[in-house]
């Protein structure tokens, strides 16, 4: 049989619960004694490391399948428990099912009528593959809310449940505790016609089976233990408390055949019972954890399931791979958006193989004697064998100086060498948390010198990196499928345009767009312009000048800019410095009206909405109209230009930047003392009950509301004040206003003023006696008193000011981490609930089971990522086209 077929296909899988009797049989061997290994070191008969469970010591052979260590899987053994113990995993659903049933006769306390529409109702889901557990909720509330059985006519007493796995019958006369053995008889005697009805199937499943008769003991090779340095063996977690059951278990059937009190009894039952539920859940609620003597926690077997660390996060869905590296990560804004920049260190350690052909044995020769250390160059040579069975088999040879003149001698057609990661190969590019399908992509390699990676900026916003120490993974793809699939469907330039909002998230950030308005706000000389049109990797002309101005030709950065644009291209839009004056004049005075004709820009100057990320629309029209590979050709030159014409004209910010003039600190107190007045003001009429409430608000939440809206007024006009004594050419504001970094509100915090500090949404209230801190008066309502921060970072801030300053900081630091959680938690939930939901090519979004969960894709069919930032047709820019055409 060929070793891909399939010889029979899963149908389905059913989950059910381990009868008595079946435990009995998969066990190999009744365990009696506590005891694990005698005084020669040998595993005790019948103790928890019996041999015939599996064997973990090298010597040894195992009494069940007579395999050694590594072949042998493992075999079950059994303890036979005294008493029965509810099992904690299923301690609530016991309790629903002890309130839905008759305890003398075990029906479900439904009449017959009733009954027979369930099971319809329940039949009829099974076969069209619904949820059946909002029926059996159902099921379950109705039954319990009948005081008496329609079958025997008994009364039913009322159940209370103790957490984790204790019952009691209330009635008039008090409450009286259900033992785990009445439990087991209440659910005994549930008919397996009335199961289905409970969400049990009676073939897989019975009721009393949720109450243990008999523990199944996991095999020796799933706790083994571990020999330390001195000779001294530690057991597992697992087996220290299985040892403990044992004891509990034997002591509890000494004393009920000794006929012991029945309080000694009980005792000794509840002691087994806690063992039990910690053996099982370690974590459960209301249980306090079994521990070691050093004081940590056991880690049972719930723990070895469940969370983050756990068998199905940990082991299953997260494996370690092959071929991959991670290091940290640097800026260098001369690579292509493309391409990552890897260390050589790595690329002699991370192998692409190669197979060995007539055109480039050659090339492979020469790199095999450049041997492993010497990049770049091969680590292993792959040869096939025949073995004496007659069958081919791969053996590696690996390169070293000794013999890899040799090897490059004898090395033939189809053999395979692993050699060193080389410049054009194709890797994946990781940065984690991977949240969104840009979270990983293909780059081509391009090996540097030094120890960390390097891309360039404008792939930052999809990956969210910056360069703060923050690490990222590479992966080599080992096949020439992976690797063109990889370059056809993940390339960095065929993600251009995010499928979130249908605009690019790759583009221009920081430097690169305070260096576009830098470059087409201005002229350049002969040599200048020169240097920047090398910069960018343009092979023509300077052509004419622009302006001759006191005998120097000078070049308009507007016509070097429309060197890097396609010669189609038509677009015109506001640029980011736009002031959002009333009227928008064609010849706009802050350079605002951008338009762009045949691949030209006539007017205005380019900045964050002309190719920044996420916004620019240069970049969003070429992806577009132009295709991904004429956007990155666009974004490689442009940015390179900027980059250059901010070394060549000087972009530099410090203290000077937030000089303002004497006039303008005045005018800036003037506006704070005349809000802080305003404020006295409020208060005043507040105190004297002459304050308008706002509408649906009281007396103190206007006053409150009133506050707030003069301080932000105050800090705005402050701002205001601060931005017109700038100046458009001061570095802080270009930045803030092209979009590159920042924004006027903390132009207005280091120059202005600080403002009102807000906690919870509203002014400072927190405090001792009456006020914040204990530099203000008592009961004081004044704007200084609650938070408001009259200084700005510039001249610093008074003592009070800074603590005012550091709660409301506090804040935003606590709200960020909680934040994150909830937004890491709430997206791993998402991605379980969604992740079998597909697109069909008929447009329906259906499940695993060919179910329709939406007829229409996002109820327009329309592919975000094809859109124009939410809409499905940009129909202004359709319209402009036509028109000028006309």
């Amino acid at each position: 049989m060929d070793k891909y077929d399939i010889p029979k296909e899963i149908g389905e899988i059913v989950f059910g619960l381990l009868s008595p009797d079946y435990i009995r049989k998969i066990s190999v061997v009744r365990i009696v004694t506590a005891d694990t290994y005698d005084d020669d070191g040998y595993p005790i008969d019948g103790g928890l490391m019996d041999t015939r469970l599996g064997v973990i010591d090298p010597g040894l052979v195992c009494k069940t399948c007579g395999g050694r260590i590594g072949s042998c899987p493992g075999h079950f053994g059994h303890v036979e428990l005294s008493k029965p113990i509810i099992h904690v995993g299923f301690a609530k659903d016991i309790y629903k099912i002890l309130k839905a049933v008759c305890p003398h006769c075990g029906r479900v306390s439904l009449i017959e009528t009733r009954r027979e529409e369930y099971l319809k109702k329940m039949k009829k889901l099974e076969e069209d593959g619904g949820d059946k557990w909002t029926l059996v909720d159902e099921i379950l509330k109705e039954s319990a809310g009948r005081n008496t059985c329609p079958y025997c006519g008994e009364v039913k007493y009322n159940i209370r449940y103790s957490k984790p796995t204790t019952y009691y019958q209330v009635d008039r006369k008090g409450q009286r505790q259900i033992m785990p053995s009445e439990v087991r008889e209440i659910l005994e005697k549930i008919p397996d016609e009335d199961c289905p009805l409970l969400g049990i199937n009676p073939r897989t499943a019975r009721p009393e089976w949720m109450v243990l008769k008999v523990l199944p003991v996991p095999p020796v090779t799933v706790r083994p233990s571990i020999t330390l340095d001195g000779g001294e063996r530690s057991e597992d977690d697992l087996t220290h408390k299985l040892v403990d059951i044992i004891r509990i278990n034997q002591r509890l059937e000494e004393n009920v055949e000794g006929g012991a009190p029945n309080l000694i009894i009980e005792d000794l039952w509840d002691l087994l019972q806690y063992h039990i539920n910690t053996y099982f859940d370690n974590e459960a609620p209301g249980i306090p954890p079994a521990r070691h003597r050093s004081g940590r926690p056991l880690r049972t077997i719930a723990q070895r399931l469940k969370g983050k660390e756990g068998r199905f996060r940990h082991n299953l869905a997260g494996k370690r791979v092959n071929f991959s590296a991670r290091t940290v990560i640097s800026p260098d804004p001369c690579l292509s958006i493309n391409e990552v920049g890897v260390p050589e260190r790595i690329a002699r350690e991370l192998t692409v193989p190669e197979k060995v052909t007539k055109y480039n044995i050659d090339k492979v020769r020469k790199l095999i004697r450049n041997g492993p250390e010497k990049h770049p160059g091969v680590n292993y040579i792959v040869k096939k064998v025949r073995t004496r069975d007659g069958k081919e088999e791969d053996i590696k040879i690996k390169i070293n100086d000794k013999n890899k003149e040799q090897l490059a001698e004898k090395i033939e057609e189809d053999m395979i060498i692993e050699r060193h990661l080389m410049d054009g190969d194709i890797v994946l590019y990781n940065r984690q948390p991977s949240l969104h399908r840009m979270s990983i992509m293909a780059h081509r390699v391009k090996v540097l010198p030094y120890r960390t990676f390097r891309h360039n900026l404008c792939v930052c916003p999809p990956y969210n990196a910056d360069f703060d120490g923050d690490e990222m993974n590479l992966h080599v793809p080992q096949h020439e499928e992976a690797r063109a699939e990889a370059e056809v469907l993940m390339l960095v330039e065929k993600h251009i345009v995010s499928p979130r909002y249908g605009g690019p998230i790759i583009g221009a950030i920081h430097d690169f767009i305070s260096g576009a308005y830098i470059l087409t706000s201005s002229y350049f000389t002969k040599d200048e312009a020169s240097i920047l049109l090398r910069a960018a990797g343009i092979k023509e002309d300077l052509g004419e000048p622009d302006l001759i101005k006191n005998g120097v030709e000078l070049y308009c950065g507007k016509n070097l800019f429309s060197r890097t644009l396609p010669k189609n291209l038509n677009l015109k839009y506001r640029a980011k410095v736009c002031k959002k004056c009333d009227e928008c004049q064609e010849d706009c005075p802050y350079n605002a009206q951008v338009v762009i004709k045949n691949g030209v820009l006539i007017k205005g100057v380019i900045d964050k909405n002309g190719y920044g990320a996420e916004a620019g629309l240069i970049l969003n029209t070429i992806v577009k109209e132009f295709g991904s590979e004429e956007a990155r050709k666009f974004l490689d030159s442009a940015t390179k230009m900027a980059i250059k014409s901010l070394m060549i004209k000087g972009f530099t910010t410090g203290i000077d930047d937030t000089d303002i003039p004497k006039d303008a600190t005045e005018e800036i107190q003037r506006i704070l003392d005349k809000s802080e007045e305003e404020v006295e003001e409020i208060i005043k009429s507040y105190e004297e009950g002459t304050l308008e409430p706002l509408p649906g608000r009281g007396l103190e939440e206007s006053r409150e509301a009133y506050i707030m809206q003069i301080l932000g007024r105050a800090r705005d006009d402050a701002g205001k004040v601060a931005e017109k004594y700038l100046g458009e050419n001061n570095h802080a504001a270009v930045m803030a206003r092209t979009g590159a970094r920042g924004s006027l509100l903390n132009i207005t915090l280091m120059v202005g003023c600080v403002g009102q500090q807000s906690v919870r949404g509203g002014r400072i209230f927190r405090g001792y006696r009456g006020r914040t801190l204990p530099h203000f008066e008592k009961g004081s309502l004044s704007a200084k008193s609650h938070g408001f921060v009259r200084s700005c970072y510039k001249t610093g801030l008074s003592p009070t000011e800074y603590f005012f300053h550091a709660m409301g900081g506090r804040e935003g630091l606590v709200d960020q981490a909680v934040r994150t959680a909830q937004s890491g938690y709430m997206q791993r939930r998402l991605v379980n609930a969604l992740q079998d939901l597909k697109t069909e090519y008929d447009g329906t979004v259906r499940d695993s089971k060919g179910l329709i969960v939406q007829f229409s894709y996002g109820e327009d069919c329309v592919d975000p990522s094809k859109a124009d930032h939410g809409k499905p047709v940009d129909l202004d820019k359709i319209f402009d086209e036509v028109l000028s055409q006309e």
